[in-house]
Order: structure tokens, then sequence, then C-alpha cells
């Protein structure tokens, strides 16, 4: 009998917002432990949390960017457990009346597009960070009362490698609307694995294990891996799989039980007494509609139809919004807008690269430090976007060479200096004069007997040693096709 996965994801994204959840306290990656915190964070007696509206809509953007439906009334539960990282001994989630209901993700995958349904996306308070050392253990709970949404997925997923894909385009989602850094190495995105077998053709779900707080999709890709291989073999052996919550060990690549799994009922849910249901006005609701942004996914698909990009060049622009951006401020005026976008992902994406780097050494050798360096943006070019659409002008016109062109890309970058200018004061300017190209091909031809002979004895190849003679000849200043051309004839003719 053979055996499929069916899996479901639970993905924790920190939000990008100024304060915490319920208190004015710092959202604040790095601080000194428990130097971010206040009576209402930490849970004191007496204390009333107040709502952050920016988490709040954040988290109904998302709902939107997730074609999710809002709710017109939510609410807050207390959802009770007793963690040491957990300062109020429950944490303020929402549990019937979530904020976000019922979307879906589409993504690539497979040379397709796979559609994953979202349950919900709801709005929760992240807890404490737990230390574990020699003899001791210590809390820091600046991370504690940190707004976090929680993005539930049916379970859609079928493969370890689907379930990657899907987690890298949510991603994408949530950091082009804004939601989040998604800073994986800051634990601003956490993820909880559900994953059961069933055989093949039937649809009752298998016992539901779950694999907590995977926090890099590459460990959820691994764990899925060694995971599903592990259920299958049980069940084929006759063995029975129980609800249970594990643990993924990346050093020893396996998976293992950390306890029997708890049902809802187990964290007693109730309605936070101290806060009033929501209910978002239609003023609101638009307001928050406005800040949606075209998705990663439809970008791509964009940019292949409207300006006939490959596949790869639309996903550089489609993970880099700035390029994109970039890219068609300048296509909608060009003829080839495929070459612009060469240039733009070759040479200005490498340039830009490179003079960051450069700046950034700099500076920190001045002491200052690397978080502290404005990075070179798109604005601060010394030439406008219409030179490039200049230089591609210049090279599909034959005026200057591909080679030439690099040469006066790189003054360009250094000195905005328009390419025109470039190419005469330099003299780049292609030779295509069919007389002059004649006499130089004669010189080469009567200086490289062996290549000459090579060629006319079958060995094409030959052509391009006398084509590099000819272009040394001419300084890189003729025109390679006329050069190849003229050779092709001459040596074609009777010796």
């Amino acid at each position: 009998m053979e055996y499929e996965a069916v899996i479901g994801l639970e993905t924790h994204v920190q939000l990008k917002t100024k304060s915490k959840m319920w208190c004015g306290c710092a959202n604040q990656y790095g601080a000194e432990p428990n130097t971010n915190v206040c009576p209402v964070c930490l849970g004191l007696p007496g204390v009333l949390p107040v709502p952050n509206e920016e988490a709040l809509r954040k988290t109904v953007l998302t709902g939107y960017l997730l074609n999710c439906t809002i709710p017109r009334r939510a609410k807050f539960d207390r959802k009770n457990y007793f963690y040491p990282d957990a300062p109020k001994n429950y944490q303020l989630t929402q549990y019937d009346q979530p904020s976000t209901a019922n979307g879906w993700v589409d993504f690539e995958f497979n040379g397709g597009i796979a559609r994953v349904r979202i349950t919900r996306a709801h709005l929760e308070e992240d807890v404490g960070k737990s230390t574990h050392f020699e003899r001791h253990s210590g809390v820091d709970f600046n991370r504690a009362g940190v707004p976090l949404m929680e993005i539930v997925s049916e379970p859609d997923l079928t493969s370890a490698d689907m379930a990657y894909e899907y987690l890298n385009a949510l991603k994408d989602i949530l950091l082009q609307g804004g939601i989040s850094d998604c800073d994986m190495e800051k634990g601003m995105v956490r993820c909880d694995v559900n994953v059961s077998v069933r055989p093949v053709g039937t649809t009752t779900l298998g016992a539901k294990i779950e694999i907590k707080n995977m926090n890099s999709f590459s460990g959820v890709r691994r764990a899925l891996e060694y995971e599903i291989p592990r259920q299958i073999e049980v069940v084929k052996k006759g063995g029975k799989l129980i609800q249970s919550t594990r643990r993924w060990d990346d050093v020893a690549g396996v998976t293992e039980e950390m306890r029997t799994k708890e049902d809802a009922h187990d964290y007693r849910y109730f309605p936070e007494p101290d806060m009033m249901p929501l209910a978002p006005t239609d003023e609101w609701l638009a307001a928050v509609k406005s800040l949606v942004v075209e998705l990663p996914l439809t970008r791509k698909q964009r940019l292949m139809r409207d300006y006939t990009l490959p596949a790869g060049d639309a996903e550089v622009f489609k993970s880099n919004p700035a390029l994109g951006a970039y890219f068609e401020g300048i296509a909608r005026q060009a003829k080839t807008p495929k070459a612009v976008a060469n240039w733009i992902i070759n040479n200005l994406s490498s340039k830009l690269a490179e003079a960051n780097a450069k700046a950034q050494a700099e500076q920190e050798a001045m002491g200052v430090e690397a978080a502290d360096v404005t990075p070179l943006s798109f604005a601060d070019l010394k030439f406008p976007p219409a030179a490039l659409l200049e230089l591609v002008a210049l090279v599909e016109g034959k005026t200057i060479s591909s080679s030439a062109a690099q040469q006066v890309f790189a003054e360009m970058f250094e000195t905005g200096k328009a390419p025109a200018v470039i190419v005469q004061e330099k003299g780049l300017a292609q030779v295509s004069d069919t007389g002059a190209i004649e006499a130089l091909c004669d010189e080469a031809i009567a200086a490289n007997p062996n290549p000459v002979a090579d060629y006319r004895a079958g060995k094409v190849a030959a052509l391009n040693s006398l084509k590099g003679q000819v272009m040394k000849l001419s300084k890189g200043k003729a025109n390679p096709a006329l050069v190849g051309e003229i050779l092709e004839r001459k040596l074609k003719s009777p010796a």
C-alpha cells in the first residue's frame, strides 16, 4: 500500500511595529535582557492591556494580502498554560473569532501554480525567550508582548518541497507588504509543522504529529524529509501513530517526541475580560485596504506578459521590488525591454553592490558600525534612467560594440556623463567602414597562414582566431559582425 503526506503549517510572524502589543515598551531586538519591560508585559497585578492599533492594522492588511475575509467582529482570548517564559501564565490570542479568515496563497511549484488555503491569520502576543546555561536557565522578557501573528494553513501541502516553496512565497508577501522584516536569525519567523500520513486515495486524516518551533524554512524541509518516511515506516510495520508533539534535532537529523499533544480544551480558552471585542468601521477597513500592494507572483506574471521578459528576469524583479520599479520606469519607453533588463540585472545591480561594499569598508575603517551605513539606492545614481535607454540604442544601432558598451557604462556609473559624450571622448565609436575593415582582414589573413589553412580545411572554429586578430588590429573598434562576414567571404574565395 502506498502512503501520502498531509501537511499544514502554523507560521508565527513578529509584526513590524515600534512598540509591543499591549504597552509602550519598545519592540526592539538585541537590547540588554529585561530592559524593554514594564508592569503590563510582565503581567503584574492590576494592569490593563491597550491594543496596538498598528498591529491590528497590519493583521487586517495581511488578511487582504492573503485573500481572506475580514469579520466585522473579532475578540481576544486567554490561552492558559504555565511556562517560565509566559509571565502572565496565559497568552493573549484570538481563538474562535479571529481578525481574518478563509483565504489562500498561490505560488509556483513543479512548473505550475499551487494553491494553499489559509484558515486564518490571527493576532496574539509573543512570549519571553529562555536561555539554558550549564547549571541554570534564564528568561529574557524583552520579547514578551511583542505583536505576533499566526498564519494557519489548511492541510493542503503534500511534500517537504511544497512546504518550503509555500513558506518562501508567504515570506515574500509579508516582506513586500511591509508586515514584518521576516529576519529568521532574529526569531521574527517561526513555524510549527503538522504532518500526518494516509493511504493514497483516502480522505481520512491520520494522527497529527506536530513539530514545534522550527526557525528556518530549510529546517522545515529537512524535518519533513525525515518525519514523513518515519511515519510511513511505522504504519507499514503495523504500528499506530499517536497525536503528539515532537522536536527537530537539526544536528542529528531526527525528530524526537516531547509529549502527547494537548487539545484546545487543555488550554481552557476564555474571552479576555479586560478588552472589548474589535468592530472595525468601514472607513478604517477602507484605509487599510488602500495599503495593499501588488503580490509578488502577480508582479512576475505581469512583467512577463507586459514586457515579454523570460521567467528568470521577471523572478529577479519579483524578488527585488525596488529593482523592478526602476526597470519599469525605463522599460515603458524602451523598444527592447529585455535589453534594458539585461543591463539592470547584470551590470547595474553588481555595480551598486560593489559601490556599497566599498563604502561600507571605508566607513568601518573609520569606526562606523555597519548597521549605521546607509546603502546607495537608485536615487543616488549619478546618471538619469534615460541614459540606459541611450546606451542600449548605441549598442543596437551598432554605434558601439558590446565590449565598448561595458566601458561606457562603467564611466556613466562613476561620473554621470551621457553615453554619447563618453563614446566621443574615449573614441569608442565602432568602425563599420567596409573598405577599412577589408584592409584589416587582408592584413590578418596574410599574417596568420595557419588559422587560414585550418579554416579552409574545414575547421570552422579557426575563424574566431582570425576575428580576434582583426579586432586587435582595430583596437576593438571594428564591427564584429562585419568582420566575420568579410573574413568568411575572403576565405571562401580561391586562395
